[in-house]
């Protein structure tokens, strides 16, 4: 599996790029893996791929905090992320691993190798609801995941030191809630983890085998993502 740290200027290019990857690995022809971190300079708000932009976002608080709403190639529903949220992704193959065609089976996979991960830190983490990772019953990553042919793109947050009164300001409550959540609002639902972005991106490497970075990404493949979708409103208030 190769490793990928970069977080590039452009919101917009950050979401492509992990679509590139996985589209990169689609036309390979031979499995393909990879780990990418990022972290966002600013804040902005991403909703998943059939999100309705107008029932889970607040968007005239979005519009008067100069925070902008974007859409992922993924499902799930919208987050907030920014500064103090690592971001990351995986590209796997299914070809190599086709017990993760089943999509609990890819869930279960990701989310319990990052979550004995951080428990090597000693810290009490536990896979909830369908694609959450909670600290105390208390949600601090979120995740989704999109499905090709021979392998599957799987990304989501791990927050660290992020503001999270922002995700109230610029999120209602969202229309599909994990049983866990009981009701809870934002505030006394979400957390961070207490590590730093240092031990966090460690840890994260470690749960994939991974050490070096390398420099080499699909630029092209980016550009042309950003100009066809992640740019255009079509794509990002499709709903």
């Amino acid at each position: 599996m190769r490793r990928i740290d970069l977080t590039l200027p452009l919101a917009e290019e950050n979401l492509a790029l992990d679509e590139a990857l996985l589209d990169e690995a689609e036309a390979a022809g031979v499995p393909c893996e990879c780990l990418r971190l990022w972290e966002p300079s600013s804040p902005m708000v991403v909703v998943g791929r059939s999100s309705r932009v107008a029932v889970e976002v607040r968007q005239e608080r979005c519009r008067a905090l100069g925070i902008p709403v974007l859409r992922r190639s993924s499902g799930g529903g919208a987050i907030v992320t920014g500064p103090g949220c690592l971001m990351y992704a995986v590209v796997l193959s299914l070809q190599s691993r086709p017990a993760l065609r089943a999509i609990d089976s890819a869930h279960r996979f990701v989310l319990e190798s990052m979550a004995a991960a951080l428990r090597r830190q000693g810290l009490a983490v536990e896979h909830s609801g369908t694609s959450d990772l909670t600290l105390d019953n208390r949600k601090f990553s979120g995740n989704s995941l999109r499905v090709r042919r021979e392998h599957l793109l799987y990304h989501g947050t791990l927050l660290y030191d992020f503001d999270v009164d922002l995700i109230g300001a610029c999120l209602g409550s969202p229309p599909r809630q994990p049983e866990y959540r009981a009701g809870r609002e934002h505030p006394s639902f979400v957390t961070n983890l207490p590590l730093t972005a240092a031990v966090l991106r460690r840890l994260v490497a470690g749960a994939w085998g991974v050490d070096e970075a390398e420099t080499d990404w699909p630029r092209e493949r980016v550009a042309e993502l950003v100009a066809a979708k992640y740019s255009r409103r079509e794509w990002n208030s499709r709903y």
